[in-house]
Protein backbone atom coordinates (compact mmCIF):
# COMPACT_ATOMS: atom_id res chain seq x y z
CA UNK A 1 0.00 0.00 0.00
CA UNK A 2 2.85 2.36 0.74
CA UNK A 3 4.10 2.23 -2.94
CA UNK A 4 0.80 2.69 -4.52
CA UNK A 5 0.70 6.36 -2.53
CA UNK A 6 4.24 6.55 -3.80
CA UNK A 7 3.29 6.73 -7.64
CA UNK A 8 -0.11 8.05 -6.56
CA UNK A 9 1.65 10.90 -4.98
CA UNK A 10 4.16 11.01 -7.83
CA UNK A 11 1.10 11.58 -10.81
CA UNK A 12 -0.38 14.33 -8.12
CA UNK A 13 2.56 16.21 -8.18
CA UNK A 14 3.09 15.94 -11.87
CA UNK A 15 0.44 17.87 -12.26
CA UNK A 16 -0.03 20.45 -9.78
CA UNK A 17 3.69 21.04 -10.09
CA UNK A 18 4.27 24.72 -10.18
CA UNK A 19 6.81 24.68 -12.19
CA UNK A 20 5.29 22.31 -15.03
CA UNK A 21 2.06 24.18 -15.26
CA UNK A 22 1.76 23.07 -18.53
CA UNK A 23 -0.60 20.27 -17.60
CA UNK A 24 -2.84 23.27 -16.24
CA UNK A 25 -3.33 25.05 -18.80
CA UNK A 26 -4.47 22.59 -21.18
CA UNK A 27 -6.82 21.40 -18.93
CA UNK A 28 -7.93 24.99 -18.51
CA UNK A 29 -8.74 25.46 -22.22
CA UNK A 30 -9.72 22.57 -22.58
CA UNK A 31 -13.08 22.23 -19.98
CA UNK A 32 -13.16 26.20 -20.08
CA UNK A 33 -16.66 25.79 -22.41
CA UNK A 34 -17.92 23.62 -19.85
CA UNK A 35 -19.78 24.14 -16.45
CA UNK A 36 -21.23 22.01 -13.58
CA UNK A 37 -24.28 20.84 -15.56
CA UNK A 38 -21.88 18.92 -18.33
CA UNK A 39 -19.99 17.03 -15.90
CA UNK A 40 -19.98 14.02 -17.46
CA UNK A 41 -18.76 15.68 -20.38
CA UNK A 42 -15.41 17.34 -18.54
CA UNK A 43 -15.03 13.68 -16.59
CA UNK A 44 -14.76 12.06 -20.11
CA UNK A 45 -12.30 14.54 -21.55
CA UNK A 46 -10.23 14.51 -18.68
CA UNK A 47 -10.17 10.81 -18.32
CA UNK A 48 -9.63 10.78 -22.41
CA UNK A 49 -6.20 12.74 -21.71
CA UNK A 50 -5.23 10.43 -18.59
CA UNK A 51 -5.54 7.48 -20.96
CA UNK A 52 -3.24 9.07 -23.81
CA UNK A 53 -1.25 10.01 -21.46
CA UNK A 54 -1.14 6.55 -19.69
CA UNK A 55 -0.67 4.82 -23.66
CA UNK A 56 2.46 6.68 -24.22
CA UNK A 57 4.08 6.24 -20.62
CA UNK A 58 3.32 2.27 -21.11
CA UNK A 59 4.95 2.51 -24.70
CA UNK A 60 7.84 4.63 -23.69
CA UNK A 61 8.43 2.20 -20.30
CA UNK A 62 8.29 -1.15 -22.52
CA UNK A 63 10.27 0.43 -25.34
CA UNK A 64 7.75 0.65 -28.08
CA UNK A 65 8.75 4.19 -29.16
CA UNK A 66 11.52 6.49 -28.55
CA UNK A 67 10.45 10.42 -28.25
CA UNK A 68 12.42 12.92 -28.96
CA UNK A 69 12.42 15.23 -26.27
CA UNK A 70 12.97 18.34 -27.74
CA UNK A 71 10.36 17.22 -30.39
CA UNK A 72 8.04 16.57 -27.56
CA UNK A 73 8.53 19.63 -25.39
CA UNK A 74 7.80 21.37 -28.52
CA UNK A 75 4.61 20.04 -29.57
CA UNK A 76 3.71 20.15 -25.89
CA UNK A 77 2.81 24.21 -26.29
CA UNK A 78 1.53 23.62 -29.82
CA UNK A 79 -1.48 21.03 -27.95
CA UNK A 80 -2.65 24.00 -25.68
CA UNK A 81 -2.08 26.57 -28.55
CA UNK A 82 -4.03 24.55 -30.70
CA UNK A 83 -6.64 24.00 -28.09
CA UNK A 84 -7.39 27.46 -26.73
CA UNK A 85 -7.82 28.48 -30.67
CA UNK A 86 -10.48 26.42 -30.68
CA UNK A 87 -12.18 27.90 -28.08
CA UNK A 88 -11.15 31.27 -29.42
CA UNK A 89 -13.34 30.46 -33.19
CA UNK A 90 -16.05 28.38 -31.58
CA UNK A 91 -16.85 30.59 -28.74
CA UNK A 92 -20.36 30.90 -28.79
CA UNK A 93 -21.12 28.48 -31.69
CA UNK A 94 -23.42 25.93 -31.54
CA UNK A 95 -21.18 23.02 -32.91
CA UNK A 96 -22.39 19.41 -32.52
CA UNK A 97 -19.27 17.90 -33.38
CA UNK A 98 -17.41 19.75 -30.84
CA UNK A 99 -17.17 16.97 -28.19
CA UNK A 100 -16.04 14.25 -30.75
CA UNK A 101 -13.60 15.99 -32.04
CA UNK A 102 -12.13 17.39 -28.80
CA UNK A 103 -12.34 13.45 -27.13
CA UNK A 104 -9.92 12.50 -29.87
CA UNK A 105 -7.39 15.61 -30.26
CA UNK A 106 -7.95 15.24 -26.54
CA UNK A 107 -6.50 11.17 -26.52
CA UNK A 108 -3.55 12.68 -28.89
CA UNK A 109 -2.84 15.31 -26.71
CA UNK A 110 -2.44 13.22 -23.92
CA UNK A 111 -0.16 10.59 -25.48
CA UNK A 112 1.88 13.77 -26.26
CA UNK A 113 2.01 14.87 -22.86
CA UNK A 114 2.62 11.81 -21.01
CA UNK A 115 5.70 11.43 -23.56
CA UNK A 116 7.19 14.81 -22.32
CA UNK A 117 6.82 13.30 -19.12
CA UNK A 118 8.28 9.43 -19.63
CA UNK A 119 11.84 10.08 -19.62
CA UNK A 120 11.69 11.56 -15.88
CA UNK A 121 9.08 8.62 -14.81
CA UNK A 122 11.32 6.11 -16.47
CA UNK A 123 14.26 7.78 -14.24
CA UNK A 124 12.61 7.44 -10.64
CA UNK A 125 11.55 4.51 -11.29
CA UNK A 126 15.02 3.03 -12.29
CA UNK A 127 14.41 0.93 -15.44
CA UNK A 128 12.65 0.35 -18.42
CA UNK A 129 9.58 -2.29 -18.11
CA UNK A 130 8.41 -0.97 -15.19
CA UNK A 131 5.49 -2.82 -13.72
CA UNK A 132 1.77 -2.23 -15.24
CA UNK A 133 0.15 -1.30 -11.92
CA UNK A 134 2.74 1.31 -10.89
CA UNK A 135 2.19 3.38 -13.90
CA UNK A 136 -1.71 2.36 -13.10
CA UNK A 137 -1.22 4.03 -9.92
CA UNK A 138 0.44 7.03 -11.52
CA UNK A 139 -2.16 7.58 -13.30
CA UNK A 140 -4.73 8.12 -10.86
CA UNK A 141 -2.40 10.31 -9.48
CA UNK A 142 -2.70 12.31 -12.49
CA UNK A 143 -6.34 11.70 -12.86
CA UNK A 144 -6.83 12.95 -9.30
CA UNK A 145 -4.95 16.08 -9.26
CA UNK A 146 -6.79 16.53 -13.07
CA UNK A 147 -10.02 16.96 -11.63
CA UNK A 148 -8.72 19.08 -8.64
CA UNK A 149 -7.63 21.74 -11.94
CA UNK A 150 -10.94 21.20 -13.65
CA UNK A 151 -12.83 21.39 -10.35
CA UNK A 152 -10.90 24.44 -10.11
CA UNK A 153 -11.65 26.14 -13.48
CA UNK A 154 -15.43 25.21 -13.13
CA UNK A 155 -15.63 26.83 -10.16
CA UNK A 156 -14.28 29.94 -11.17
CA UNK A 157 -16.20 30.07 -14.35
CA UNK A 158 -19.44 29.54 -12.10
CA UNK A 159 -18.60 32.81 -10.22
CA UNK A 160 -17.15 34.70 -12.96
CA UNK A 161 -20.44 34.12 -14.82
CA UNK A 162 -23.01 34.01 -11.85
CA UNK A 163 -21.62 36.94 -10.03
CA UNK A 164 -19.84 39.41 -12.17
CA UNK A 165 -22.26 38.62 -14.95
CA UNK A 166 -19.70 37.35 -17.68
CA UNK A 167 -21.20 35.60 -21.09
CA UNK A 168 -20.00 32.16 -21.19
CA UNK A 169 -18.73 33.21 -24.73
CA UNK A 170 -16.76 36.00 -22.91
CA UNK A 171 -15.36 33.88 -20.01
CA UNK A 172 -14.61 31.84 -23.11
CA UNK A 173 -12.44 34.15 -24.84
CA UNK A 174 -10.80 35.40 -21.80
CA UNK A 175 -9.66 32.17 -20.79
CA UNK A 176 -8.10 31.04 -23.99
CA UNK A 177 -6.59 34.81 -25.04
CA UNK A 178 -5.19 34.68 -21.55
CA UNK A 179 -3.85 30.91 -22.04
CA UNK A 180 -2.21 32.13 -25.70
CA UNK A 181 -0.27 34.96 -24.03
CA UNK A 182 1.24 32.21 -21.11
CA UNK A 183 1.42 29.69 -23.90
CA UNK A 184 3.69 31.88 -26.35
CA UNK A 185 6.51 32.37 -24.49
CA UNK A 186 6.34 28.76 -23.75
CA UNK A 187 6.06 27.75 -27.34
CA UNK A 188 9.07 30.61 -28.09
CA UNK A 189 11.22 28.44 -25.53
CA UNK A 190 11.07 25.35 -26.96
CA UNK A 191 11.24 26.37 -30.69
CA UNK A 192 12.89 23.81 -32.87
CA UNK A 193 15.48 25.66 -35.49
Amino acid sequence: MNEFWIYFKLGLTHVLDYNAYDHVLFLTVLVAAYTFQQWKNVVGLVTIFTLGHTVSLVLAAYDVVHANSEMVEFFIPITILITALYNLFTAGKKNTSRLTILYITTLFFGVIHGLGFSSFFLSTTGSKGVEILRLLEFALGIEAAQLIVVLVVLILAFIVQTIFKFSKRDWILVVSSIVVGLVIPMLMANWIL
